[in-house]
């Protein structure tokens, strides 16, 4: 937006005007940065550009004008100013005649642009805006909490008894509105106050949250603040209190963040963080950086301003939707009653009495699942009586058991569990719980705090019993329907990360917090240390799955091992994937469900042959070739024909297939008549999960087909997770790939299989140093972080192999860069197996020299360590 100039010459007072702006922002600037708070420079920073506008107004306007007036609306209307926020103006006139006043709003708005202040402004008559306020519920808030600045103060009276309740927006309409708007609100934000990179003052929990109560404060009880809800008995002193403890910690936050950014910034995004954090005087601590101590203490806060916001928002409710008249009651028990739909105790002293109903509230809201909630009352009475659960709390029997039966519930279980955290209930019961609440890792991996993953891990396990969800992960449905106890895996969901934050190996930490929850609330010792041994093991799974190679029978006899029988790998594996599907949404693809299938399947089928009888080589490539057969036979291909193919090919080549991707690679082949055919490329979706698999087959003394195919592949985008590299006996190389679209890079390309064919057929066949380079756009989220690259080796005797582990900062291009520089040294990668966890990248690559043989000179791994890591970090710096 912008207004006509003013010229100077008519205006010399201009570049003063800039000045004293200019003055005015550095001010409010350098006291923050010498120790004022954000409570006080938000109304200093308000009334100093109050000043300056009234200086500005009175230029062009006559004072003795009673026909117009300068309102301020928005957050500037409520008297708070941050250092780039929007300064938003009605300026109010009597009656559509104003045309003598046409000039001078025109000259009084360029003014005000040209010496810095981009003023949002609407001119407007009174019953414009009534007329335009009746129409839409944010026009009628922002002239709620408008206020007069200059001018005509009657005109401004006027204005408010025409929006008042008993004209425009009657009470109940204008918080039924409010409520749907933060509904509507906090869905666009994912209904999570817990995002990577919250927004501070939109976010669930943000500022806004605070905004609506003192909308709603203002327009039913006509309060000028918050402390008026003290009065009106809806917060108590000490509610209060945590109330502007939140806003004024929220400001602060707010007052930097535009500061650091320079600009009207709310998201806290990771470029800002670790600056914000020591902007706020954070510093690192014993196991937790400044950064994460800093985020925690936000998503502590906007937890409590939440449980607060959901709290009075239930109280308006109760206050103006509901007619206090009707009353219905029905008691439960003794401590118990349903009043209108709600959940409430029978009197204010229930939780003295008896502090064992701290724990029963939840069972009786698993127990009744028809009621809506619980009245606010009592949720108030709840939290204030949490200090009653201490040690004897926890050691009394009766408490023991209500937890116990609340776990073991048919229904309710991750619901009330979460209730219990919004109270604070599950903290003060589990004093390991508590230290993880808010807790982060400053990373893209984990997108959900401790607290939260923990819980949503929870709900996860709990949908694999509930027959609605049964065609999400149908196996996992299954399985879940043969436990025999099922609180085993609920509690196995809720200490898995117990341990963290803490130092040390938080899966072991876990395991011993987990065995004396469990001996403390009569599990058995069977029980104690299955539940403990799901904690010690939970990750032990995936990477099996991610980071070995499942297709090496030795890989499975070990893991096997581990397990010992099959119920323990039942659990197990459902805790895999419910964790995996609870830290951060984009790690659940095909590719992972198939490699855990694949692991449970191998693993059942060793266990069921017995510990002692593992599978040999040998029959695993018999058992592989079968299957293949029998499908090749249903596709017309003949025994004879495919083991003609198979002829060429070594061992490894069926240990590490399935039966599927043989089958379909053998029909490839068979097409391959002579070298007018080579290179070949097919594209395909294989398997139960139907992931899209890449065959390449080519001859190496053209060109490397691993580097071909990876620089082809990352330039449109496509993420690679799993590559295998086969020569065969006639010295021509298949590549195969499982493949997903990067869905995280906004120039990635959505292509046809055919298409995809095309782009590998064309690199395969084009000279290296004709390739274009990989060029694309690193994540804005990712230049947050600058670790190094490390390289690491070791030996993998049994396979005659060097194992490469490469861990660095996701970017486009690392496959290909990694590719091209083993090419250069004449070293083969023979599998590759590709982990992105978030910003970071974990690949490991068995390699081979040029006698298919392992790495033995030390000269020739440092150099190729030195290589890798100058070409994926010459784009850090």
């Amino acid at each position: 937006m912008s207004g006509p100039a003013v010229n100077q010459t008519t205006h010399p007072d201009l570049a003063e005007f800039r000045s004293k702006l200019g003055k005015i922002k550095e001010s409010i600037r350098k006291r923050f940065n010498n120790g004022a708070l954000a409570s006080e420079l938000v109304y200093v920073h308000a009334k100093e550009t109050d000043q300056l506008l009234s200086l500005v107004w009175a230029k062009f306007i006559s004072q003795n004008s009673d026909d117009i007036a300068l309102i301020a609306v928005g957050g500037y209307g409520r008297g708070e100013l941050f250092p780039h926020s929007d300064i938003d103006i009605l300026i109010l006139l009597a009656n559509d005649y104003h045309e003598q006043h046409n000039d001078a709003i025109s000259a009084f708005i360029s003014f005000c642009w040209d010496m810095g202040i981009e003023v949002g402004h609407s001119v407007r008559t009174v019953d414009y805006c009534v007329s335009e306020a009746r129409k839409d519920v944010s026009t009628i808030t922002n002239l709620v909490e408008s206020r007069f600045i200059l001018g005509s103060k009657s005109l401004y009276v006027q204005l408010q008894a025409w929006i008042s309740p008993e004209h425009i927006w009657p009470d109940k309409v204008f918080f039924k509105a409010k409520l749907q708007e933060q509904q509507l609100r906090h869905h666009k934000y994912g209904d999570s106050a817990y995002s990577l990179e919250p927004n501070v003052k939109d976010g669930p929990g943000g500022l806004r949250d605070i905004h609506i109560i003192a909308w709603v404060t203002k327009r039913h009880f006509d309060a000028e603040n918050l402390h008026d809800l003290v009065t009106h008995g809806f917060l108590t002193q000490s509610e209060h209190s945590d109330l502007v403890a939140a806003q004024n910690f929220l400001w602060q936050v707010r007052f930097a963040l535009h500061l650091i950014a320079n600009r009207e910034e709310d998201r806290l995004l990771f470029d800002h963080q670790t600056e914000l954090a020591a902007t706020l005087g954070y510093k690192n601590g014993k196991h937790k950086r400044a950064v994460e101590l800093f985020m925690m203490h936000y998503y502590r806060t906007i937890k409590e301003l939440s449980r607060l916001n959901e709290m009075l928002l239930q109280l308006f409710s109760e206050a103006i939707l509901y007619d206090s008249s009707d009353n219905r009651v029905n008691n439960l028990n003794r401590r118990f009653q349903e009043r209108d739909g709600f959940l409430e105790v029978t009197h204010d002293r229930v939780f003295i009495n008896h502090s064992s109903a701290l724990l029963e509230i939840f069972l009786v809201l698993q127990q009744n699942p028809k009621l809506n909630g619980v009245r606010a009352s009592t949720i108030r009475l709840v939290r204030q009586h949490c200090y009653l659960i201490d040690d004897e709390f926890r050691a009394d029997l009766g408490n023991r058991s209500l937890f116990m039966e609340i776990i073991r519930q048919p229904q309710g279980i991750s619901h009330e569990l979460r209730r219990m955290h919004s109270y604070g209930v599950l903290a003060a019961y589990l004093p390991s719980f508590a230290n993880l609440v808010g807790q982060m890792q400053f990373d893209l991996f984990h997108i959900y705090t401790v607290d939260e993953h923990i819980l949503t891990v929870v709900r996860n396990l709990r949908r694999f019993f509930v027959e609605a969800h049964q065609d999400e992960l149908p196996l996992c449905s299954q399985i879940a329907l043969s436990l025999p106890k099922p609180e085993i895996l609920y509690l196995g969901g809720l200490f898995h990360d117990i341990g963290k934050g803490r130092g040390g190996d938080h899966s072991a930490l876990g395991e011993q917090d987990a065995r004396e929850f469990c001996l403390h609330h009569g599990l058995s010792n069977y029980d104690t240390e299955f539940v403990a041994w799901l904690v010690k093991n939970h990750l032990t799974m995936s990477m099996t799955a991610q980071r070995k190679d499942i297709s090496d029978p030795d890989t499975i006899a070990e893991f096997a091992h581990i397990v010992g029988d099959q119920t323990h790998l039942d659990y197990l594996y459902l805790l895999t994937v419910g964790d995996i599907r609870g830290t951060n949404p984009k790690l659940w693809n095909n590719w992972r469900a198939s490699l855990l299938q694949e692991l449970y399947a191998l693993t059942r089928r060793a266990l069921f042959r017995g510990l002692d009888n593992p599978l040999d080589r040998e029959s695993l490539i018999r058992h592989v070739k079968r299957l293949a057969l029998a499908l090749l036979e249903a596709n017309n291909v003949s025994e004879k024909l495919a083991k003609r193919q198979w002829s060429h090919l070594e061992d490894e080549y069926f240990l590490r297939n399935s039966a599927e991707e043989v089958a379909w690679q053998t029909q490839a082949m068979i097409k391959i008549v002579d070298n007018s055919h080579v290179p070949f490329v097919m594209v395909s979706k294989i398997g139960q999960n139907k992931d899209t698999k890449i065959f390449t087959y080519s001859d190496p003394e053209l060109i490397d087909p691993f580097a071909a195919n990876t620089t082809a592949l990352e330039k449109l985008g496509i993420s690679i997770h799993d590559a295998a590299i086969y020569t065969t006996k006639d010295n021509y190389v298949i590549n195969s790939y499982t493949i997903l679209a990067d869905d995280d890079h906004d120039d990635s390309v959505a292509m046809s299989d055919e298409e995809i064919e095309n782009h590998l057929r064309k690199n395969l066949s084009t000279p290296s140093n004709e390739w274009a380079p990989v060029r694309r756009r690193q994540q804005r989220r990712l230049r947050a972080f600058k670790k190094p690259t490390q390289v690491t080796f070791s030996s993998d005797p049994q396979n005659e192999r060097t194992i490469m582990e490469v861990v660095t900062i996701d970017q486009p291009g690392i496959l290909s860069r990694i590719a091209q520089t083993l090419t250069q040294h004449n070293i083969t990668a023979r599998i590759a197996k590709i982990a992105t966890l978030g910003e970071r990248v974990e690949d490991l690559f068995a390699l081979e020299d040029e006698n298919d043989e392992a790495i033995t000179d030390e000269k020739l791994l440092e150099t190729l360590k030195n290589e890798i890591i100058t070409a994926l970090d010459e784009d850090k710096n």
